[in-house]
């Protein structure tokens, strides 16, 4: 008797297919994917436990033949990566940055972002060549704060970039004061004479 394969099992995410919008181009290298489009390009190399297919201006990730389960979750991972490559090239993507607190300032001269943020030195941050940034001034109820707009075709970049520039003084619990995520919700506490009646 000839033996049954094990069927394989795949990710509910992993096996959709991913749509090529106009203008977005993909070349395959062995494992290398390369995305190329109006905001950009990227390459990135995928675990060795998928395969991935293009046809018809569609992407398919597809469990590679002896990957053993781990396959299943390696498949939504790549799913997930070529999906973000393919959103980033087309549109790019958007991370806004609030600095709130008295004398917060934001200077941004070429690829240097220069950030007053009430510590003893002036904080400065150079920007990767693949995120673009403008600042704004939003007035919220007659107080004025600074707001960073990061652009990039590469999330996992703008995602560092912004978590970094966040780093040096996240939201602090009583006052707000920090930098925050532009529609993050800080939850204030009370302060000690909060409990006294």
């Amino acid at each position: 008797m000839a033996e049954v394969q094990p069927e394989i099992v795949q990710s509910r995410i992993g096996k959709r297919p991913v749509e090529l919008p106009a203008g977005v181009e993909v070349r395959l290298d062995g494992r290398k994917v390369s995305v190329k489009g109006p905001k950009g390009s990227i390459e990135r190399v995928l675990p060795s436990e998928v395969e991935v297919v293009v046809e018809d201006r569609t992407i398919t990730v597809k469990p590679a033949r002896g990957a053993g389960r781990s396959a299943k979750q390696f498949q939504g991972l790549a799913r997930s990566l070529i999906n973000g490559m393919v959103e980033g090239t087309s549109k790019g993507f958007d991370v806004s940055l609030d600095l709130v607190g008295v004398g917060y300032r934001a200077e941004l001269n070429g690829q240097s972002l220069k950030l007053a943020l009430g510590l003893s030195h002036p904080v400065v941050v150079e920007l990767p060549s693949e995120i673009s940034a403008r600042i704004e001034t939003i007035d919220e109820g007659g107080l004025k704060k600074p707001r960073v707009h990061l652009n990039s075709h590469d999330k996992a970049v703008l995602g560092q970039i912004a978590a970094h520039i966040r780093s040096f003084r996240p939201p602090e619990p009583y006052k707000g004061k920090g930098v925050r995520y532009t529609g993050e919700h800080v939850r204030e506490k009370a302060g000690k004479s909060g409990g006294k009646k």
